[in-house]
C-alpha cells in the first residue's frame, strides 16, 4: 500500500543523499547545525548515568586516567577518518570506504555491524529511561513504558520524519545545556555554594581512595579497576562515526566537515575527560545510594542512578534534581528515536549496495524504507527483558553488546585508512593536496588499530578468570565480535571477494560528482569563522 521500490543509481551522489534530498526528508543541515548535531551525537546517556558504574568499580583516579587514554585512542581514529571523509565525502562514508577500498566483505561486515550497533542502542535508551523514571516513583509499570516508547518511535519515524533534522538540532542544544548545568553545579558546590556550606573541594577523590581494587586485591586489583573504567570509556566515548555517517548529506562537504572533525579533540577534552573530572569531584565512589541502585536497580527518590542527581540530593539541593532528571528524559527519549532512524537508513543502504535482500529497498511515498523500519522495530522489544530482571542488570547486558559494536566501528575506520594510505602511495597521490591531511600517518592508524583490537578481544576477560565463567556473560561480551567474523568470512566465501590491491584501489570513485558539487557551491557565502570574526570586530583587522 503506497510502497514502491526505489532503485537509485550508485553514480553521482550516493543513495542516502539522493533519498534525503529528493524526498526532502531532511534538508541539508547548514554548517552551524552540523557542528551542534556532531556535539549532540557525541553526548550520550552514558556521561550522565552509566559513568557511575565506572566510578564505583575503578575509583576517581583510574576513571580519569582510563578516559584520557581512551580519548587519545579515538582521537587517533578521528585523525584517520577526517582525511578519508573530507577527501571522499559520501553518505555512510566509513562503511562504503571499507567496501570500496579494502574488501567488499569488509564493507558488508562494517555495514551490518553498524546496523546492529544502532538497533541495540534503541533498547538501551528505553531501559535507561525506565531507570531514570524511578527518581519519582517505583510503581511505574515497566512494560507500559517500553511499549509506549516503541509506539512513539514508530509514529515519529513514519509520520514525523520530515522534522527529524530540526528536532535533532534543538535536542543537541539541550544536551549541551544539561552538561553545562551539571558541571556548573559541581564547581559551585565544591567551592562551598551549597545548603550545607561545605567547601568539599577534591575530598571525594580520597573517599575511600583514588584507585580502587576490582575483582582481585593489591596492584592487580587496581589494574583491573583501571580496565573496568577503560571498558566503560569504550562504550561512552564516541564522535567520529556520527560525522562520517552524514559526510554526504551536507552542502559543500569538504570545507564544512573539516571543522567538526577538528573540534572532536576539544569535545573529547570538554565532555568526556571533563565528565570524568567533575563526577569524581561531585560524588564519592563508595556512595551507598549509587551502589544500591546499580546493584539492585531499585530506589525511588534516590537519584535514579545519575551520580550528579545523587550528589544534589546528598547536599540538600532542592528543585535542581527534578530539572536535571527532566532534561535527562528529554535527552534519552529522542536519542532512541535517532537510533531507530539511523538503523533504518543503514539497513536500506545495505540493501541498495547489494548487502541485504532487494525487497528491503522498498519505501513509502514519503520515502520511509518501510520493511527496513519494520525489522528495526523488532529490536526495541529487547527492552522488555526488564520485566523479569532489574533495569540495571539489563543495561549491563546491553552495554556489553554495544561496546563491542562501537569498537568494531573504530577498528574498521583505522584499517580502512591503512589501505587508503597504501593506495595513495602506490598510485602517487600526494596527500599534501588533500582537503585534510592527518598527521603522523600511517603510524597513527597502526597504533589505533592494534590498541582497539586488543580492547575488543580482552574487554570480556572477566569470564575467563577462575570461577568467573558464565555462558550468558560470555555471549553479551562477544556476540558482536562473533557476528562480525561470521559476516566477514561468510560473505567472502559466498561472493569470493578479495582484498583490493593498492595499485587497483579506486581513488577516483565519486570524485567527479563531488567536484561538480563544489563548483556549484563556489558562489556560497564564506563559512563563519570565530577567528575571523574576532579579528574583524575586536582587533579591527581585515
Amino acid at each position: 500500500m503506497g510502497a514502491e521500490e526505489k532503485n537509485v543509481s550508485q553514480t553521482g551522489f550516493p543513495l542516502l543523499t539522493a533519498l534525503l534530498l529528493t524526498k526532502r526528508l531532511i534538508p541539508p543541515p547548514p554548517p552551524g547545525c552540523l557542528e551542534l548535531i556532531a556535539i549532540g551525537g557525541s553526548i550520550g546517556t552514558a556521561i550522565f548515568v552509566s559513568i557511575g558504574g565506572a566510578l564505583i568499580n575503578a575509583g576517581p583516579g583510574s576513571l580519569l586516567v582510563a578516559w584520557i587514554i581512551y580519548s587519545c585512542i579515538i582521537g587517533l581514529v578521528n585523525n584517520c577518518m577526517a582525511e578519508m571523509a573530507t577527501y571522499m565525502p559520501v553518505s555512510a562514508s566509513f562503511i562504503r570506504h571499507a567496501g570500496h577500498w579494502v574488501d567488499d566483505a569488509f564493507g558488508f561486515m562494517a555495514g551490518w555491524n553498524f546496523f546492529f550497533y544502532e538497533a541495540i542502542l534503541v533498547s538501551f535508551e528505553i531501559v535507561a529511561l525506565n531507570l531514570v523514571l524511578t527518581f519519582w516513583r517505583d510503581g511505574i509499570p515497566v512494560a507500559a513504558v517500553c511499549c509506549g516508547c516503541i509506539v512513539a518511535y514508530g509514529l515519529l519515524n513514519i509520520l514525523a520524519v520530515r522534522v527529524y533534522g530540526e528536532a535533532e538540532f534543538w535536542l543537541s542544544g539541550g544536551k549541551v545545556f544539561l552538561v553545562a548545568i551539571v558541571f556548573s553545579f559541581t564547581f559551585v558546590t565544591m567551592c562551598g555554594g551549597n545548603p550545607q556550606n561545605d567547601a568539599y573541594g577534591f575530598r571525594h577523590w580520597n573517599s575511600p581512595e583514588p584507585f580502587l581494587e576490582y575483582f582481585s586485591t593489591g596492584s592487580l586489583g587496581r589494574f583491573e579497576g583501571f580496565l573496568a573504567a577503560l571498558w566503560q570509556g569504550s562504550f561512552t566515548i564516541v564522535g567520529p562515526e556520527y560525522i562520517a555517517m552524514v559526510a554526504g548529506e551536507v552542502r559543500n562537504p569538504r570545507p564544512v566537515l573539516k571543522k567538526p572533525f577538528k573540534t572532536v579533540y576539544i569535545r573529547f577534552a570538554l565532555f568526556f575527560i571533563g565528565s570524568a573530572v567533575f563526577v569524581d569531584i561531585a560524588l564519592p565512589s563508595n556512595d551507598p545510594t549509587l551502589n544500591r541502585i546499580l546493584s539492585t536497580g531499585n530506589g525511588a527518590g534516590t537519584g535514579a542512578a545519575s551520580p550528579y542527581v545523587i550528589a544534589m540530593q546528598n547536599l540538600g539541593v532542592d528543585g535542581l534534581p527534578h530539572l536535571v532528571n527532566a532534561l535527562l528524559i528529554t535527552s534519552i527519549f529522542p536519542a532512541g528515536n535517532t537510533y531507530v532512524y539511523c538503523a533504518t537508513r543503514t539497513l536500506h543502504g545495505l540493501a541498495t549496495d547489494g548487502h541485504a535482500h532487494h525487497w528491503l529497498r522498498m519505501t513509502t511515498k514519503n520515502g520511509v524504507p518501510i520493511w527496513c523500519f519494520a525489522i528495526t522495530m523488532i529490536f526495541p522489544f529487547i527492552s522488555l527483558l526488564q520485566v523479569s530482571h532489574s533495569s540495571a542488570v539489563v543495561i549491563t547486558w546491553l552495554v556489553n553488546l554495544v561496546t563491542a559494536g562501537g569498537l568494531i566501528n573504530f577498528i574498521v575506520m583505522s584499517i580502512t585508512y591503512i589501505f587508503f594510505y597504501r593506495a595513495c602511495r602506490a598510485q602517487g597521490l600526494d596527500r599534501r593536496i588533500l582537503p585534510y591531511r592527518g598527521r603522523f600517518q600511517p603510524y597513527i592508524a597502526y597504533i589505533s588499530s592494534w590498541a582497539l583490537i586488543l580492547v575488543v578481544f580482552t574487554y570480556g576477560y572477566s569470564v575467563f578468570r577462575k570461577g568467573g565463567w558464565d555462558v550468558g556473560a560470555f555471549f553479551t561480551y562477544y556476540t558482536m565480535l562473533i557476528l562480525a567474523l561470521i559476516n566477514y568470512f561468510g560473505w567472502k566465501l559466498f561472493r569470493k571477494t578479495k582484498l583490493v590491491p593498492a595499485a587497483e584501489c579506486d581513488l577516483i570513485w565519486d570524485l567527479s560528482a563531488i567536484q561538480a558539487h563544489e563548483e556549484e557551491c563556489a558562489g556560497d557565502s564564506p563559512l563563519f569563522s570565530v577567528r575571523d570574526y574576532f579579528r574583524r570586530t575586536v582587533l579591527r583587522r581585515g
